[in-house]
């Protein structure tokens, strides 16, 4: 992307009285959009050390739709710390350390039925609405972008589907910028508390769905789920959440689909995306296993200002 803000977040393409820049950042956003998910996928040699080749195309990747799929060509699996190094090289340093994240702030996604995790459904094989990572967290600890990578797949299923938060704004904005106008607003979105056997371990939290980080570029905080969300109750924004639930329930051609093999994986500045459910084998070394790192900076190098 060409530079549209010079750091300044004021001129932002993504504040509605910016029509001038909206414009020249739609036209350029949409020229040559990838609409296959494999073609988004980078082959590296070692998580360690990228090759300069090998950084400027997933960074590249992600400068145009947020994301980018990476495929380890080694016959070995990477672990944490190649995973930690990995999002290193992409600025991304500050960990979310959630309750249900391991001792080293990255969170091994499997199926588990008992304890702290149960009854989320991460660690289920069941289905997983759209959303982007921590919707929930407070303004100061938002998720800016992830690292996910798998290391064994689900015997059957487990399937994603991501979106690029840019263009269902663009959708958005096109159909009216009162969408947008009302989805910024600081009360838009409302997730209550949670309490786990009566002793609440995160307050209430309210905060808009789109907002403008310092550089100018587009965050955005958001669930599909009909349970445990409060949407501002005013018109304009039930009309916005309705066209965000048809758009994500389309064939638009953005919807990008993927299912993670062995030491493949993704990188993203939290865009929102899904799961289907899946089937895990019988044998315990062939379970599904995912390692998910979730980050409070957002990848450098990929700012909208260029």
């Amino acid at each position: 992307m060409s530079s549209l803000t010079n750091n300044n977040p004021a001129a932002s393409p993504f504040l509605t009285a910016n029509q001038q820049s909206y414009v020249q950042w739609r036209d350029e956003k949409l020229q040559n959009y990838p609409l296959v998910a494999e073609s988004l996928r980078v082959d590296i040699g070692n998580p360690l050390a990228l090759t300069p080749a090998e950084h400027a195309s997933v960074l590249a990747n992600i400068r145009k739709t947020n994301l980018s799929l990476y495929r380890i060509n080694q016959p070995q699996s990477a672990d944490k710390h190649a995973i930690r190094i990995l999002g290193r090289q992409f600025g991304l340093e500050s960990l979310d350390s959630n309750i249900c994240a391991d001792e080293d702030s990255i969170t091994s996604l499997r199926v588990v039925s008992a304890g702290r995790h149960k009854g989320y459904i991460p660690y289920s094989n069941r289905r997983l609405s759209w959303h982007t990572d921590g919707y929930y967290n407070p303004a100061d600890k938002q998720i800016r972008a992830i690292v996910m990578h798998c290391v064994v797949p689900a015997q059957e299923g487990g399937i994603n589907m991501y979106l690029d938060h840019e263009i269902l704004y663009l959708y958005l904005r096109e159909r009216d910028p009162a969408y947008i106008s009302a989805l910024m607003h600081p009360q838009a979105m409302t997730i209550p508390p949670n309490v786990e056997d009566g002793d609440e371990i995160r307050g209430t939290q309210t905060g808009p769905v789109f907002s403008v980080d310092t550089a100018g570029n587009l965050h955005m905080r958001y669930s599909a789920r009909t349970r445990n969300i409060v949407w501002r109750d005013d018109g304009i924004t039930q009309n916005a959440i309705e066209y965000i639930t048809e758009l994500l329930n389309s064939n638009m051609p953005y919807l990008l689909r993927y299912r993670l093999q062995a030491n493949e994986g993704v990188i993203s500045n939290n865009v929102l995306h899904n799961r289907t459910a899946f089937t895990d084998s019988d044998e315990p070394a062939r379970k599904r296993l995912l390692y998910r790192a979730r980050y409070f900076d957002r990848t450098h190098g990929a700012d909208v200002s260029g």
